[in-house]
């Protein structure tokens, strides 16, 4: 059985938080391992992942709030860290996270994700199944393709359990960047992140700040369809429906879907797959 994981943002209005457990109770039907919810740069939304959180796991006990380090002290890490465990959270997405505006990380206490993670062990032992970032076509800040590798591992080594990736659209990206964990011996399982396209010009703008790469084919094909709003979403489910199938036939141990807090695209891509 392949894992199925959603990830959410937290919406700031009571509207917008009931929109969206409308849409987990839709999605609840693809019987998902977990569900995550997202933490804004130097923890500027942790009040809003905190109820979202809770609201979340009333209706599915496992729902992951994902945590940064950068710009948050290690007692601000440490209590929201406690405060889940209390709860009976068990899972977390740990991240270094975007700095703040005018921020360095000399100011920083904690400073990486792998300083995170073992922050995290060092410091509730084996409660929290934690999953980190993973970046098959490269962080944006990142030196070399082999640096990323490095990077993964000293994660891994520090006590993360898995893997979620950025999104892309390469499969081989994919393929070659577990390739080559393996080849340097790292076995932790890391799961394909998908985004659905759903709007050209919003995917366009952030691809190109997070460093996400668009072949260029599907790029040119987007900007053709852009003013057809129902062409794209038609298009866009059978790319990543074909993204989904080749990376399932790759051996990836599941996929986790960045749902922008819809659940039609995805179900119906999940349909297609026969999951």
């Amino acid at each position: 059985m392949k894992r199925i994981s959603f990830e959410f943002f937290p919406p700031k209005t009571e509207q917008g938080r009931e929109k969206l457990l409308n849409t987990q109770q839709k999605l609840l039907v693809k019987k998902p391992e977990f569900f995550s919810c997202t933490f804004g740069a130097g923890g500027s939304t942790r009040d809003y992942t905190k109820q979202m959180v809770d609201l979340l796991r009333e209706q599915h006990p496992d729902t992951a709030p994902h945590l940064s380090c950068i710009g948050q002290s290690r007692d601000e890490i440490m209590e929201l860290v406690n405060g889940y465990k209390e709860k009976g959270v068990t899972r977390i997405v740990a991240l270094r996270g975007d700095l703040p505006s005018g921020m360095g990380y000399a100011q920083s206490e904690v400073k990486y994700a792998d300083d995170l993670v073992a922050l995290i062990r060092a410091e509730t032992g084996d409660h929290f199944h934690l999953e980190v970032a993973a970046y098959p076509e490269n962080h944006p800040q990142s030196r070399s393709f082999g640096d990323d590798i490095d990077h993964f591992k000293r994660k891994v080594a520090a006590g993360a359990d898995s893997g979620i990736t950025q999104y892309f659209y390469n499969a081989d990206a994919y393929g070659y960047y577990m390739d080559e964990l393996r080849r340097r011996g790292c076995d932790a399982p890391v799961y394909p992140g998908i985004m659905p396209i759903l709007n050209v010009a919003n995917l366009f703008r952030f691809s190109d700040n997070c460093g996400a790469d668009i072949p260029r084919w599907l790029r040119g094909r987007l900007t053709d369809l852009q003013d057809d709003e129902a062409a794209v979403k038609a298009f866009g489910e059978e790319v990543v429906t074909r993204l989904c199938e080749r990376l399932l036939a790759m051996g990836a141990p599941g996929l986790h879907f960045y749902t922008m807090n819809q659940a039609t695209p995805i179900l119906r891509v999940l349909d297609n797959l026969g999951l």
